[in-house]
């Protein structure tokens, strides 16, 4: 099998040759594709693994170990390629010895030498060092016996360092075998060693005759002087000579050193200015020192060096250090007013806070620097939110601006220019749509890259001003909080007191910081009451935090979103131990935007129960229902489902339905939901198709079904419809609205009892009402039919035939109370009995009308009029009522 790669090649190594440890280059071919494919290197057969270090597929560079060979091959050995070649060699050369006497650029160790008697290392003292081979050729130990050397040598010895030195008993114990010419070069040796050292001696001595001319030119010059001097001849006394010498050497010494000794004075002057700005060149230095440090930020070390020169020069009398300590006090105020700028300059980091106060409070300026910073920064956030306002309603005015023009191109000019196209962007479809968009229909739960686009300006403003509080306010709430304790300021402040000072500032000025803690609150809590609630607001606060154009409300699902935001933020700040009767604010906004939530919903769940009539397809299944009870259901669950995570409470947080408005408001909503479907059945039953109202429907006609649903079964007749609304009003009332009201129940709605009773009893007076509908359409034909029916062929009761059978009239009355029958069982079984029995009940009473109407009856005529009613009576026997009977 072939490998991927080709096998090592080094082609070089640089240097090719050195001692142990040598640091090497190895070039070649194929050496690895990396650190990690590097599995093997030897030099001359020693592995070199440890200190490679893998450069390219072309260079290797390590250090040569103890090599077991003097010369040798570089093996590379990779995981891709395999063992590797080699067409160069490594030399190993050994290293060379330095003796302990000998000249050496490196410290030779003089506790370790080597002692050739006993071959092995040994410590002795410097006293004793001397060189291991002094004849320079290879020892070659012999066999004699110490003892014997010992007795044929007595009182000698072979260490040539001692007073007793032999040299036939070092000959006969290290070179017993050496060769005579071996010997001829050892003295050859010797004789090199010594011109050596005697050469090492004459250089000290050339490179020192200078000194020892110039030494010798001086003590000739004094030896002449003084001859010169000893003959003078001079007449008087020796006191007298003695005076003479003295003034004219006085004189003299004058003239010829009077300028030299001027210049002394002078440099003596110019050396003791030169030795007080030495000693006190840290003064002299310090303000050009102050100014570099300040360019370069180093605050710390002008502090330090101010701190000093305060402490030498603070108050000194010294002009000239008076000036110098002026300068510096000029420069350190034009620093505290730097750092001051820098302190109040926004925006800025807790860290950046901190370290301008520290500076500041070291270089004790005026006033109060931590409680400015905390002025600004207050101000500073306020700032932020109100600005953050500002853009995003200009923002939304821009986009409405563009939108109008947008509209007006595309549904006034551009049909003008394209009357002739047939494919046309339809308005209707663009305004349900962007209707559907306002209602929050295309809300998702996942923020896709296009949620910003989607979402309303107000919850983009929403969700970024919480952010910008929750990302601001714990720097400003630490900042207070190190203020409170003193952790703002150094130990040098503390030194001085002025920590002491400041904690007792920070205690005066706590309602001062909780003024502006809760304005921060207030700022907040009103933002998003001008964005959201703004009727909450009076009308000085809404001109303040309005300016919102409020088209239309936002849906349940963006309120639910926001709702969940604020709570973010409510829980991020009472992590920061904010005391809770600051938050306590937030807590309402949250109240009121989930009761505002809640409301919202249901309005919006009622709008979609209206429209549930464009959705009925008279479609039944078994039990003669349609699918609108299950649409009805399932879009209430569904509402109360997306109101869960609203209803339910965090903690801190009151019940939405705490307030007895609130429960009212709730209550008359839950009541008009179930109100609207009754109406909509009522609808759906009573009207024709072209009556049905369809003005609620302008946001949703971009539904493709819309129409084509209602007309879709158009065979059904205006009875089969009263019978499928009457089917699905008997299991509302049996199932669904039950169903409801324990979901209702389940969300903590209150005065779920008064809205089951209000809805059962609307739902049973539409069941009544379209009942008695259904019964007059079919029970008042067969009813009218009787009397025309009884006296057809001008039959009298006084004067009639015997009777034969049933007459046709009443066979055509049970035909059509049949038909009945079969109509209803059709629709649902368990209307039948229902029906029946009031379609009986009518015939029957018509009937008994028509018979008692008789004046008197023949023989004949009383047999025919039994017959035809037990005919009756026994048909529907089943269907019979006390009434009837």
């Amino acid at each position: 099998m072939s490998r991927a790669r080709q096998p090592p090649l080094v082609t070089g190594i640089s240097p090719n040759e050195g001692i142990s440890w040598t640091k090497v280059t190895i070039r070649g071919e194929n050496l690895g594709t990396g650190p990690t494919d590097l599995i093997g290197l030897t030099i001359c057969g020693h592995n070199c693994l440890l200190t490679a270090e893998w450069m390219s597929a072309s260079k290797i560079v390590c250090r040569v170990g103890q090599a077991k060979n003097d010369k040798g091959d570089i093996i590379v050995t990779t995981k891709s390629g395999g063992k590797g070649t080699s067409t160069v060699s490594f030399k190993l050369l050994k290293p060379e010895k330095i003796g302990i006497l000998d000249q050496s650029a490196v410290w030779v160790d003089e506790m370790n030498y080597y002692d050739m008697r006993t071959d092995r290392n040994k410590g002795i003292p410097p006293l004793s060092l001397r060189p291991a081979n002094p004849l320079g050729i290879e020892i070659d130990k012999g066999r004699f016996p110490q003892k014997d050397l010992e007795s044929l040598f007595p009182g000698m010895s072979a260490d040539f360092t001692s007073e007793n030195f032999s040299a036939a008993w070092y000959l006969i114990e290290n070179h017993s075998t050496t060769s005579f010419d071996q010997l001829k070069m050892a003295v050859v040796n010797l004789k090199k060693q010594a011109n050596k050292k005697n050469e090492g001696s004459l250089a000290y001595v050339k490179g020192g005759l200078s000194t020892f001319f110039e030494a010798q030119d001086a003590l000739s010059a004094i030896h002449q002087k003084l001859e010169a001097d000893g003959t003078e001849k001079v007449e008087g006394s020796m006191t007298q000579k003695l005076e003479n010498v003295l003034n004219r050497a006085s004189n003299t010494a004058d003239t010829l050193f009077q300028e030299v000794l001027g210049r002394k004075d002078k440099a003596d002057s110019t050396r003791n200015a030169l030795n007080v700005l030495q000693r006190f060149k840290f003064l002299f230095n310090l303000p050009l020192n102050i100014e570099r440090n300040i360019q370069k930020g180093d605050y710390d070390v002008v502090i330090n060096d101010y701190e000093k020169a305060k402490s030498l020069f603070g108050k000194t009398e010294v002009q000239v250090f008076k000036k110098y300590y002026a300068e510096v006090e000029t420069r350190i105020e034009a620093l505290r007013e730097l750092l001051l700028d820098k302190l109040l300059e926004t925006p800025s980091t807790l860290h950046d806070q901190k370290r301008y106060i520290r500076y500041l409070s070291d270089l004790h300026a005026p006033g109060d620097p931590a409680w400015q910073c905390i002025g600004a920064q207050h101000q500073w956030i306020l700032q932020l939110m109100h600005n953050c306002k500002e853009s995003y309603v200009k923002e939304q005015k821009g986009k409405d601006t563009f939108l109008f023009y947008l509209f007006i191109y595309i549904y006034i000019y551009i049909p003008m220019l394209d009357l002739d196209s047939d494919v046309r962007p339809s308005p209707i479809g663009h305004l349900s749509q962007t209707a559907s968009l306002k209602r929050g229909s295309s809300f998702q739960s996942g923020r896709d890259d296009a949620w910003r686009y989607k979402a309303p300006q107000q919850v983009v403003f929403v969700e970024k001003l919480t952010k910008l509080v929750v990302s601001q306010l714990p720097n400003f709430w630490k900042l207070w909080v190190s203020y409170v304790n003193g952790s703002l300021f150094s130990e040098t402040a503390e030194k001085s007191g002025q920590m002491e000072r400041s904690k007792k500032n920070a205690r005066q000025r706590q309602n001062d910081f909780k003024k502006m803690i809760q304005e921060v609150m207030h700022s907040l809590v009103k933002l998003i009451r001008g964005a959201l609630l703004p009727f909450s607001l009076r009308e000085g606060e809404l001109r303040q935090y309005g300016g919102w154009e409020m088209k239309s409300e936002l849906s349940g699902q963006w309120l639910t979103h926001v709702i969940q935001t604020v709570r973010l933020s409510s829980e991020s700040l009472t992590a920061l131990e904010i005391p809770n009767d600051m938050l306590q604010i937030i807590q309402d906004l949250i109240l009121d935007l989930r009761v505002r939530c809640t409301i919202v919903t249901l309005q919006h769940t009622s709008e979609d129960i209206k429209r549930l009539a464009e959705k009925e397809d008279w479609v039944v299944d078994n039990e003669g229902l349609t699918s609108l009870p299950s649409q009805f259901e399932q879009c209430i669950i569904h509402s109360l489902q997306s109101l869960k995570t609203v209803l339910d409470c965090r903690p801190g947080e009151a019940s939405v339905f705490q307030q007895q408005k609130t429960q009212e408001d709730v209550c008359q909503l839950s009541i008009g939901i179930m109100q609207g479907f009754i109406d909509c059945l009522e609808q759906l039953s009573t009207k024709p198709d072209g009556d049905i109202d369809t003005s609620h429907l302008s946001v949703d006609v971009s539904s493709p079904d819309l129409f084509g649903s209602i007309h879709e079964e158009s065979s059904l007749s205006s009875e089969q419809r009263l019978l499928i609304a009457l089917s699905n009003c008997r299991y509302l009332e049996r199932h669904t609205f039950l169903n409801i009201a324990e979901h209702f129940e389940k969300h903590g709605f209150q005065g779920v009892d008064k809205i089951t009773q209000v809805s059962m009893e609307s739902l049973k007076e539409l069941d009544q009402r379209l009942f008695e509908m259904y019964i007059e359409f079919k029970a008042d034909p067969i009813v009218g039919s009787l009397e025309p029916g009884i006296y057809a062929g001008y039959f009298d009761w006084k004067d009639c035939l015997v009777p034969t059978g049933v007459r046709n009239y009443l066979k055509e009355a049970l035909v059509n109370i049949i038909a009945v029958h079969a109509e209803v069982f059709t629709i649902s079984k368990d209307l039948v009995p229902r029906v029946m029995s009031r379609v009986v009940e009518a015939v029957s009473e018509e009937l008994s009308r028509l018979m008692q109407c008789v004046s008197s009856f023949s023989k004949n005529g009383a047999l025919q009029a039994k017959l035809e009613i037990c005919a009756l009576r026994d048909t529907v026997a089943i269907y019979l009522t006390p009434e009837s009977k």
